[in-house]
């Protein structure tokens, strides 16, 4: 695109040669202001800044669990969303201070900075215009163990409580004192279409799998009912939430 050599190219982009040098040969990634640059320079009608988005969508993905990337496209395009969680706050409710205490163990900083960058991004379509709705039961067990510890807690379960009372979400809790209930098997989450068959998701410890044999559906969807049933109402749910915050 140019007879310009990497010192004079880099002369009339504002960067070092050493810069060009690392982008080139691939040991350092282009930010975004690059990008921009290299277009407004090449005139190339947005193919720099095109390709740096790309860069970034590849880096998120190689650092999510098997099955993942497919999850979140799913969660992006559904109309309704069924969700039981028994050990953790599900992650489209996490405070970035909870993302990031659930997400640490095992992993190098930087990677759990970016699992949990991504799991914000996931978190802006609960303020879609066209939000799905959300119906999603918690084990009360959820909210007692202490990620981060009590200021992290307390900030997730006010974050809680906002959450509730969105018009497209309905929060409940399953008590500790319910004893035995059809949750105890584990998480999962079932996702509704206006216009595609509903699939289920089940997470394991080494990655995810999605299941969309509408027999095997049909049984989750059947399982979120017996859950529902042992939980709490959505407004007593709420009661223990602020009674959980207000208590020392």
């Amino acid at each position: 695109m140019s007879n310009l050599s990497r010192p004079q190219l880099a002369a009339r982009l504002g960067y070092s040669p050493q810069r060009i040098g690392q982008i080139e040969s691939g040991g350092s990634a282009p930010s975004e202001v690059f990008a921009q640059d290299c277009d407004a320079f090449f005139n190339a009608n947005g193919t720099f800044h095109r390709i740096w988005k790309w860069i970034q969508d590849v880096d998120k993905l190689q650092v999510l669990p098997p099955g993942f990337p497919d999850f979140i496209e799913r969660e992006r395009k559904a109309d309704g969303m069924y969700i039981f969680e028994a050990s953790m706050i599900t992650g489209l409710f996490q405070t970035p201070e909870y993302a990031y205490e659930v997400l640490k163990t095992g992993r190098a900083k930087e990677e759990v900075e970016q699992l949990v960058a991504t799991r914000l991004e996931r978190q802006e379509i609960l303020q879609r215009d066209d939000a799905p709705r959300l119906v999603v039961v918690l084990d009360e067990a959820a909210l007692r163990r202490p990620f981060g510890g009590s200021e992290v807690m307390g900030r997730q379960i006010e974050h809680l409580i906002e959450v509730a009372q969105l018009p497209n979400v309905t929060l409940q809790l399953v008590a500790l004192s319910r004893g035995a209930y059809a949750g105890v098997m584990g998480a999962f989450t079932i996702f509704e279409f206006n216009e595609e068959q509903a699939v289920a998701y089940v997470e394991g410890h080494l990655g995810g799998q999605m299941i969309d044999h509408v027999s095997a559906v049909r049984g989750f969807a059947v399982r979120f009912d017996l859950i529902r049933g042992a939980a709490m109402s959505d407004d007593d749910s709420l009661r223990l939430l602020r009674a959980m915050l207000e208590s020392p």
